[in-house]
């Protein structure tokens, strides 16, 4: 018997921590990057930190490995990554400007390239969790990832790639006006007119004697300011993958559902509706590199990382729930394949491989609920 009760609140604290959850990353990554310019850190490796860099759902997978479900873990990664494609590329092709076709450049081109080779080697062994090849093969994939920030860094250096921007710090116009307001060595350039209208004060007028301790004292106190949203969005992520792990966990025992299916459809959509509105928006301004950028960026993070962190922790052992099976990974490598093929046709019959894949993804949850993953009779 469902307890309806039961359902209801935990399908509400579900969607109402999916905004704390990306409030938090929001201020997480921005007020980190605003931090790390101040200390001397480089804007390459923050980029990369900031952009293509699925924190939220690193968070998500963490928390359930720490209450012991694996399988919504596992479940969450591989529904992520083909949502990020078949779900939020799609939007940007479909949403394109309007009579201008979409142009991918060298570095999306390159970005996919990258995408399709992680995934062709993560599919084959994420099949068959045996306890020795997880553990090895989860350390190989942590250690990817190491070597590929390092790598794209020293590319995007270089000039070879280009950054690709953050999804998560879109739309955060505060963090941007406060680190104009502290950063950088001098005061900005003032206009032409409040130029002259400067030179034509007294000395006294351009030197008030409290503006050096004031300046001095906002600078200090933005970069306070600055720290203390990092914790708390580091706070608040951390809170929001504990509680959305508990929550789906209980939506799914309540109706009888797989961890699976709730983390591969459910979870996976919540978590990357952020993307889906990076993408529209990319598309809609006609900025292909960037929608080519976060969308892998997105999923090497998740099948290098996250997976590697769920293979290592679990060392090949899901439990009864079991993991992903070869049809969802079958579907994660397909749609991989077409994100490829569409950035390197170069815009031709976008729009077309755009409702191709959206409406992929449709069949693809439909089929999830009613035959690969079909619940218990309720």
């Amino acid at each position: 018997m469902i307890d309806g009760n039961a359902v209801a609140y935990n399908a509400a604290v579900f969607v109402s921590t999916l905004f704390l959850l990306e409030a938090g990353a929001d201020k997480f990554v921005d007020h980190t990057a605003i931090v790390a310019r101040r200390t001397g850190i480089p804007d390459t490796l923050i980029a990369l930190l900031t952009a293509g860099a699925e924190w939220e759902e690193l968070a998500v997978v963490v928390s359930a490995l720490l209450q012991g479900r694996a399988p919504l873990a596992l479940g969450n990664i591989v529904g992520s990554a083909i949502s990020n494609i078949l779900g939020a590329f799609s939007l940007g092709l479909l949403f394109r400007k309007r009579g201008q076709a979409m142009h991918f450049d060298r570095s999306a081109r390159i970005y996919s390239f990258l995408l399709l080779g992680v995934t062709t080697v993560a599919i084959p062994v994420t099949i068959l969790p045996r306890r020795g090849l997880w553990l090895v093969s989860g350390i190989i994939l942590i250690v990817a990832f190491a070597i590929y920030i390092l790598s794209v860094a020293w590319a995007i250096s270089r000039g070879a790639l280009t950054a690709p921007e953050g999804s998560d710090s879109d739309g955060d116009g505060s963090s941007g006006g406060e680190e104009e307001v502290g950063g950088g060595g001098g005061d900005p350039e003032p206009p032409a007119p409040r130029r002259r209208r400067r030179r034509g004060r007294s000395d006294a007028e351009q030197q008030p004697l409290l503006r050096p301790s004031q300046n001095f004292s906002r600078r200090r106190r933005s970069l306070v300011y600055h720290v203390a949203y990092l914790l708390v969005g580091f706070l608040a992520v951390c809170l929001s993958g504990y509680v959305l792990s508990n929550a789906a966990t209980n939506v799914a025992d309540a109706l009888g559902a797989s961890e699976v299916l709730f983390g591969v459809v459910v979870l996976a959509v919540g978590t990357t509706l952020p993307d889906k509105f990076v993408a529209t928006l990319s598309g809609t301004r006609g900025h292909g590199g960037i929608l080519v950028a976060n969308t892998a960026g997105s999923n090497i993070f998740l099948l290098t990382l996250c997976l590697g962190i769920v293979m290592v922790g679990t060392n090949g052992d899901l439990g009864g729930a079991g993991g992903v099976n070869a049809v969802e990974l079958v579907v994660l490598w397909v749609s991989t394949a077409v994100f490829s093929l569409s950035v390197w046709a170069n815009g031709r019959f976008d729009r077309l491989l755009g409702a191709f894949m959206l409406l992929g993804y449709v069949a693809f949850v439909v089929l999830e609920f009613v035959v690969i993953r079909r619940p218990v009779e309720l």
